[in-house]
């Protein structure tokens, strides 16, 4: 009778603990999930603080890994509304999910063609890093101070950046770039590569990596030409094209990569 009575409070002893410890697991995945939701929300406003404050051209890109969720963020060179070269914030986010692609694009015009960049990044950097994207969760941020024209040139960072956070790695603060990309990897020609290398200087890059051929820019210089017929002076505008260096031109070490392969080996260190 006291064995049995000993075993019955032995088993609800027993249940309790066990009852215990589901509990204090459950508490514990709760506490970590918090912990990741409230680092993902408040690396997302330091970065728009940064964005009201502005201050972005002088943010050093970081690289943070915490609890399966990798940020990787990296500045960009962009052109704003009235034609001059902006350096705008890209941070992409990889975690673990089911293959969706998140964004938030602040400040953007005409941001469908950098959408669509976003689509082929997302299927160059599943080719060339060999991981299944679908087993993971993108979320694209870019920020700016100003009003910045969308497109594709940001198409070869954005892929940059997409595979850095999937390989867990850093990339090289220094280094910035602009370019299409392709489906093969290989990356296009763009327009306003002078106005980009000097917003890559004023944000303190030490290399601008362009797309084949375009080490070299076509500015364009608008004169006047007057002609006098007579009592009348008759007077016409010409646009004149001059080919200028962009290195020499810009301040900043310039090279020409043809692949995303090509401008991994200057963005990881």
């Amino acid at each position: 009778m006291a064995n049995s009575l000993y075993r019955k409070n032995s088993k609800r002893l027993e249940e309790k603990m066990r009852r215990g410890r589901k509990a204090t697991t459950i508490l514990i995945i709760v506490f970590l999930l918090l912990a990741v939701l409230m680092l993902g929300i408040s690396m997302r406003e330091g970065f728009k603080q940064l964005k009201h404050e502005g201050e972005l051209t002088s943010f050093v890109p970081s690289f943070v890994s915490t609890n399966n969720i990798t940020f990787v963020s990296m500045k960009v060179p962009a052109i704003d509304a009235q034609g001059k070269g902006v350096s705008t914030l890209l941070v992409v986010e990889a975690m673990p999910g089911t293959g969706r692609t998140l964004v938030d694009i602040d400040n953007l015009l005409f941001w469908a063609d950098t959408q669509h960049s976003m689509r082929i990044a997302r299927l160059v950097a599943a080719n060339i890093t060999g991981i299944n994207v679908n087993n993971f969760d993108l979320i694209y941020s870019i920020y700016a101070n100003a009003s910045t024209i969308g497109g594709e040139s940001a198409g070869a960072a954005l892929t940059i950046a997409t595979i850095a956070a999937l390989q867990n790695k850093s990339i090289n603060s220094s280094v910035m770039i602009t370019g299409t990309i392709n489906h093969d990897g290989s990356i296009g020609p763009v327009s306003h590569i002078l106005e980009k290398a000097k917003a890559s200087k004023d944000a303190n890059a030490t290399l601008f990596l362009v797309p084949l051929l375009q080490s070299r820019d076509v500015i364009y210089k608008t004169t006047e030409h007057c002609e006098k017929f007579g009592w009348t002076e008759v007077c016409t505008t010409e646009t004149l094209p001059q080919k200028v260096n962009v290195k020499e031109k810009a301040g900043i070490e310039t090279r020409e990569v043809a692949t995303i392969q090509e401008a991994l080996s200057y963005f990881y260190e």
